[in-house]
């Protein structure tokens, strides 16, 4: 049991380093962070990034190889974000007037990280009286 303990732990820690490489690299490329880590309850975005009239919401995967951080955005994870990007929005409806982007950062070791815009679609204008 603990070993399992230990590699969640592990696991969580790379994620946080993912998150954090994927934010240096999108302020480098110009971008300005708005949340880190927003929670709500049944989703979760890992970064919402803004640059010019764009608000992204970034999913950051970090893999061993980057082919496999790229395939590791299924579509629960899809709905869970835009469950928590209509939450965000509609607490900052000043950000309905910018186009909103649905982001992913792919990240392996000893590669460049990989940023896809609108990798998919945060269809959050149906909810939020756009």
């Amino acid at each position: 049991m603990k070993r399992d303990a230990d590699s969640r732990r592990q696991a969580h820690l790379y994620g946080l380093r993912a998150e954090w490489m994927a934010q240096i690299y999108l302020m480098a490329k110009g971008y300005r962070v708005l949340a880190r880590r927003y929670k709500t309850k049944g989703g979760e975005i890992d970064l919402i990034v803004m640059r010019g009239d764009t608000i992204a919401f970034v999913e950051v995967k970090a893999r061993a190889k980057i082919d496999d951080a790229e395939i590791a955005i299924d579509n629960h994870k899809i709905n869970r974000i835009a469950h928590a990007a209509r939450r965000w929005v509609a607490l900052n409806s000043w950000a309905m007037k910018y186009t909103l982007s649905g982001d992913a950062i792919f990240l392996a070791p000893r590669r460049w990280p990989r940023h896809v815009a609108n990798a998919f679609t945060v269809p959050v204008d149906l909810y939020v009286g756009r």
